[in-house]
């Protein structure tokens, strides 16, 4: 039960960071692979907060969100927004290309060291039950994910910016003919699959670690993510998240020489049965 319990909490962290390369990958159709730098830097915003300004780590989580959005706002408005009509492989050269930038300016301003971080006295230690040892800060990661999954979906599914922004996508022309701002509603949308990024590479920093690499290590967890999940869909993201978080600590648990490996061949298995993954929906442009 332990296992299965961190298992969930994994798959929880694995959506908050994934579930914004979902929004931009699915609902945007841009192959993003400078997700994980956005992490990267919600997360040293996090650490450099808490240890050298003494905020405390609850007010750095938006504080991190905030400021990651601020800088996709930015890059979007100057970069990403030239790409949008352009082919995968051009958008995936370009993000490949911020992902080793983002290395190079982490390197230069904080080392190639692994960040500490301590986490306050109140998420720190363990609920024990009978056959379950329940950690504090886990259950705050899915405690919180949970209400964030919730929210993104009714966003996205119940709201006006949520239709104004699947008509932006699937036709744009349209949309603007009755007149949605779609540059606003794309820019928008970029900002809070940053904040998302951010929010989650924050809360990751005590259970992935942190240090330049970051970008590159965990990407292709994200992506995973997404298309075992379907990219564009906030509940696929989820339930694929917990799937492959429960497999991946339990395999790396029971059968540790293979490490991985297990969550690739379970990734394979799925897309074998459904390609276009679990609640895919077909983007348009």
């Amino acid at each position: 039960m332990t296992v299965i319990f961190d298992g969930i909490a994994s798959g929880m962290l694995l959506f908050l960071i994934s579930v914004g390369l979902s929004v931009t990958l699915g609902l945007m159709n841009f192959v993003n692979l400078a997700h994980g730098a956005f992490a990267m830097l919600g997360g040293y915003v996090c650490v450099t907060l808490l240890n050298r300004a003494g905020v405390p780590f609850l007010a750095t989580l938006p504080i991190a969100a905030l400021a990651t959005a601020l800088v996709g706002v930015v890059l979007e408005r100057t970069l990403y927004r030239r790409l949008y009509a352009a082919s995968h492989l051009d958008q995936v050269l370009f993000s490949i290309g911020l992902v080793f930038m983002s290395i190079a300016g982490a390197h230069y301003f904080f080392g190639a060291q692994q960040q500490p971080m301590v986490l306050p006295e109140f998420l720190q230690g363990q609920i024990n039950l009978p056959g379950l040892d329940i950690g504090v800060y886990r259950l705050f990661l899915i405690v919180l994910s949970l209400a964030i999954a919730y929210g993104l979906n009714r966003l996205v599914r119940g709201t006006r910016f949520g239709a104004q922004l699947r008509a932006s996508v699937d036709n744009p022309r349209a949309a603007r003919g009755v007149g949605i701002n779609v540059e606003r509603i794309f820019t928008l949308t970029f900002a809070l699959g940053t904040a998302l990024a951010g929010l989650g590479g924050a809360l990751g920093v005590e259970m992935l670690g942190l240090d330049p690499s970051f970008p590159v290590k965990y990407i292709v967890y994200f992506l995973i993510v997404v298309a075992v999940g379907g990219s564009g869909n906030i509940m696929g993201s989820l339930v694929a998240s917990l799937i492959l978080g429960v497999v991946d600590v339990a395999g790396k648990y029971y059968v540790p020489q293979i490490g991985a490996f297990v969550i690739y061949a379970v990734m394979v298995v799925m897309l074998i049965f459904r390609p276009q993954g679990l609640f895919g929906r077909r983007a348009a442009r």
